[in-house]
């Protein structure tokens, strides 16, 4: 393969050609950076002076398409820093009627929301749909995902202080909630009683949530095992028959808070068999149920889980 030799002179000036080169495309890019542009970015709607005595409902998207104008170093920085994704929108003119021109905003929403002129949005006009507002008060469910030390469990129902939250805005839309959800407890390796502050969730934005957070006490305690023996009650012996049923109390077995366990007695439980099952089903023995039970205590087996039974007409 051939190699060109270069002189010293040959070689000046080539490498004088290369910088002259570089020094162009540099203030090439500088300049065409300097030029002003148009461009187009989508940007998020966040309501503000939200009108008190009238419900609404956005009839489109909360997203916009913002024709912007700035120089390319405007734009080329706001792509890499883009932090200001939301446009506040005054929704005062809604007082008098039922749409908003985001086109009669421009001058506040490019000193406030933006760091380049806007020059048009699409859409331009906002509609609304208006209807009654009210007022509702509705319970608050904890969502919690909850990992335990072994032996370790929940004791009791959590506490949610305040346990309800009120509801303002379209009668149509808070009309048929019927309750309120957090957001998520995550806890792991559990050993102790949690006591937190949980957010709720975010309503819509013409929907008006208080109190925006509640406390959540939940109760966490060792848990060990326990049996008991319950007697069993006999139910729907409408023919009022003589029965006379073996064995008269069964095995309860389950697990219970450490704390609770020297309290928790057969008072605390109950159990039955239902005598129609033999009348109208043929059974020849009849099951055990247990239908009341305390909260803190989780049960593991009943013993028998049926009972044999002796009919005297």
């Amino acid at each position: 393969m051939a190699i060109i030799k270069l002189s010293a002179i040959e070689r000046r000036r080539v490498s004088v050609f290369i910088t002259c080169l570089a020094l162009s495309a540099v203030a090439w890019f500088f300049t065409t950076l300097s030029n002003s542009y148009n461009d187009t970015v989508k940007r998020v709607l966040s309501f503000r002076k939200v009108p008190q005595k009238r419900a609404f409902h956005s009839l489109q998207s909360d997203t916009v398409d913002v024709t912007v104008s700035g120089t390319g170093w405007q734009m080329m920085f706001s792509k890499m820093n883009d932090e200001n994704r939301v446009i506040n929108v005054d929704l005062q003119p809604l007082k008098k009627g039922n749409a908003v021109s985001l086109s009669s905003q421009i001058p506040e929403i490019s000193v406030n929301n933006i760091n380049h002129p806007v020059i048009a949005f699409n859409p331009d006009t906002l509609y609304f749909d208006f209807s009654n507002r009210s007022v509702r008060k509705v319970p608050i469910k904890l969502q919690a995902g909850i990992k335990y030390q072994p032996q370790f469990a929940q004791s009791n129902t959590a506490r949610l202080m305040p346990a309800y939250v009120i509801l303002e805005g379209p009668s149509r839309r808070i009309d048929s909630v019927k309750e309120w959800l957090t957001d998520s407890l995550i806890a792991n390796n559990v050993n102790e009683t949690i006591r937190t502050k949980v957010n709720l969730q975010h309503g819509e934005s013409n929907i008006t949530v208080y109190p925006k957070s509640v406390d959540v006490v939940l109760p966490v305690d060792e848990f060990t095992e326990k049996t008991l023996e319950i007697p069993v009650k006999l139910v729907n012996n409408n023919d009022y028959y003589s029965v006379k049923i073996f064995p008269q109390k069964v095995k309860v077995t389950f697990v219970t808070s450490l704390k609770r366990y020297a309290e928790t007695n057969e008072d605390f439980f109950e159990a039955q068999s239902d005598l129609s099952l033999w009348k109208d089903h043929g059974y020849s023995t009849l099951p055990v149920k247990l239908t009341t039970l305390p909260p803190f205590c989780r049960v593991i087996s009943v013993e028998p889980a049926s009972i044999d039974f002796i009919v005297k007409k």
